[in-house]
């Protein structure tokens, strides 16, 4: 998540922390880098110069040049100054006391609106909503195919039989088959949009009439920087938009957007895209996103991730075995597959407090589905002994999983050691040397 800013400011924090004290020149040329870096990343001029000014004053109001602490707190301040043109507190979806809610999704073309359509979705049916997909964008070639697809892929129904209606006439036809459903929610994908011409404005002003959204939420590609930020201005003006999407946010392109959009606006960040796949979406919670530009981690955010995808009844599983000491591969594949869940492991490792500044040094574009799906063909390749009990495997037994796995006797033999480096870490937590599993899932 923004690799290259977050490295930028490590790199600064890391020079301020070698020193005992900070003293004024220090903390101006600190803050010279941070303004730099945030320029490069394309944060709005304006807001750098207020942010720097920010941390600069809570410095010196705290007397930090003459204590010992000074670099930890100017650190603190820069996190807190981040927090706050973010947005400080959480601002979740508006939801209609008398159902559907309805969100209508805006923005230009290419930002994403379709997938985070359906990435929303399924954020909501987790919520307990039960959604209905809404096809408004008779433009884009396979728009409402797409749309579809995803629909089908995901369990979600969509509305597209009357894409080519006039607004009025789409959003009659729609709240008709979301009655009919039982929708406790629409989100309607509307056309994307190259300029707000005159034609542009008059058919979403027309679709927000006819559909009377609860959220008007502008999708923008975080990799547009300042321009993203124009965008929402200018449809601010002709929509009256509740909030944001942030998508591609798990990109490295500048992504000064997400530190300026909010501030500039004074609308908030709703969710987040990190990804591709249809779970990807995130709710936006300002201080866990400073905590991961900075380098310090967001280990609720990887429970809470945990949680959802790994079972109270699977977790209680695993204690047991690992007590008694009857972990074995077959547990290993659970484990992999229930990891390939979680999303990419460099995103993994960004939530992880302390890993972020030694991603570089980790090889993780190594360990993508390709890594896990070759652990995986290895472990199947194994008699079922062999899995409970992989002490028995030779030579010959490692010459004949190679074959079977299509790797070589190496990978298999490193595999292995990897297991068996694992589970001495999972039994060392197992035996109270580290926080219970199934106690991180509950706080």
């Amino acid at each position: 998540m923004l690799d290259a800013l977050s490295s930028r400011l490590q790199g600064v924090f890391s020079k301020l922390s070698s020193k005992g004290t900070v003293r004024e020149e220090d903390l101006d040329e600190a803050l010279r880098e941070v303004r730099v870096a945030l320029l490069e990343a394309d944060v709005n001029f304006r807001v750098v110069r207020e942010f720097t000014k920010g941390v600069r004053e809570r410095a010196l109001g705290a007397n930090v040049l003459a204590s010992l602490t000074g670099p930890q707190q100017v650190i603190g301040f820069v996190n807190d100054e981040l927090v706050e043109i973010l947005g400080r507190e959480q601002v979740g979806l508006q939801v209609e006391q008398t159902p559907p809610t309805i969100i209508m999704l805006v923005g230009p073309k290419g930002s994403g609106k379709t997938t985070t359509a359906a990435k929303l979705a399924l954020y909501l049916r987790k919520q307990g909503q039960k959604p209905l997909l809404v096809a408004a964008d008779p433009y884009r070639v396979a728009g409402a195919e797409q749309l579809l697809a995803l629909g089908k892929q995901l369990s979600v129904p969509v509305a597209a039989a009357d894409i080519n209606a006039k607004p009025k006439d789409l959003a009659k036809a729609t709240l008709s088959e979301a009655k009919r459903q039982a929708a406790t929610a629409l989100i309607v994908d509307t056309p994307g949009q190259t300029a707000m011409d005159d034609a542009a404005t008059a058919e979403l002003k027309e679709l927000r009439d006819g559909f009377r959204p609860t959220e008007t939420l502008l999708v923008v590609d975080s990799m547009t920087g300042q321009e993203a930020v124009n965008i929402a201005e200018e449809i601010d003006d002709v929509l009256g938009i509740t909030g944001f999407v942030m998508t591609k946010v798990d990109g490295d392109a500048r992504g000064g957007a997400a530190l300026s959009i909010r501030a500039v606006t004074g609308l908030p960040i709703k969710f987040i895209g990190v990804g591709e796949k249809a779970d990807a979406l995130e709710p936006f919670i300002p201080d866990r996103f400073a905590s991961r530009i900075l380098g310090m981690g967001d280990i609720l955010s990887l429970v809470e991730k945990a949680s959802e995808t790994i079972g109270e009844a699977d977790v209680e599983r695993l204690e047991q075995k690992l007590r008694n000491q009857t972990l074995d591969l077959n547990d290993f594949i659970i484990q992999i597959q229930q990891m390939k869940k979680l999303g990419p492991v460099s995103q993994l490792v960004d939530m992880i407090p302390g890993l972020s500044g030694v991603k570089s040094q980790l090889n993780l574009d190594q360990v993508d589905d390709t890594f896990w799906n070759k652990a995986e063909a290895v472990v199947y390749s194994m008699t079922p002994e062999e899995r409970r009990h992989p002490e028995v495997i030779n030579g010959s037994r490692r010459k004949r999983i190679a074959q079977g796995s299509g790797t070589t006797p190496q990978e298999v033999n490193r595999l292995l050691n990897q297991w068996k480096e694992a589970k001495k870490l999972a039994q060392a937590v197992a035996a109270g040397k580290g926080p219970s599993l199934m106690n991180l899932l509950k706080r």
